[in-house]
């Protein structure tokens, strides 16, 4: 791609590779934390809760559709992801890890699974694998006695 060509204009914040959304699609919300941080927590609001509703953010239809298996536990009745951090102690790092969450469930959902295709064994196989059982049933009734009749 030529460095000097005109770039498409991308309005707003990347959240993966090519995936852009605009601003006011993600919404966080800051609250008290009950996590570590001793009596930091009884005063700062350090909790960050990411919100952003799954067609807003523009993926393909099979894309929203595994968002959705991925990141089951996160979805709401309305259609959106809830995401909370309150392993941090400050505002900051809970909103990263909050969008780093979202980050990882966007990327794992664009990946397209590989087709998984039928395939039969060769007729060669099947007969290597019956003629190999034949041969271990043979070995195993020549070390059984006689019989007594």
């Amino acid at each position: 791609m030529d460095p000097d060509a005109p770039q498409p204009e991308q309005h707003g914040e990347q959240i993966a590779p090519g995936l852009f959304v605009p601003p006011g699609v993600l919404r966080m919300e800051f609250v008290r934390s009950g996590g570590p941080g001793g009596q930091n927590v009884n005063t700062r609001a350090t909790k960050a809760i990411l919100r952003v509703a799954i067609p807003d953010l523009g993926l393909s239809e099979g894309s929203a559709r595994r968002l959705r298996t991925i990141a089951s536990r996160w979805l709401n009745d309305a259609d959106e992801l809830v995401i909370a951090s309150d392993v941090q102690r400050t505002q900051e790092r809970n909103r990263e890890e909050c969008l780093r969450r979202l980050r990882e469930a966007i990327v794992k959902a664009m990946h397209r699974p590989k087709v998984r295709r039928k395939t039969r064994p060769s007729r060669g196989a099947i007969e290597r694998r019956l003629q190999a059982k034949r041969e271990r049933s043979d070995a195993k009734k020549r070390r059984r006695p006689p019989d007594a009749t």
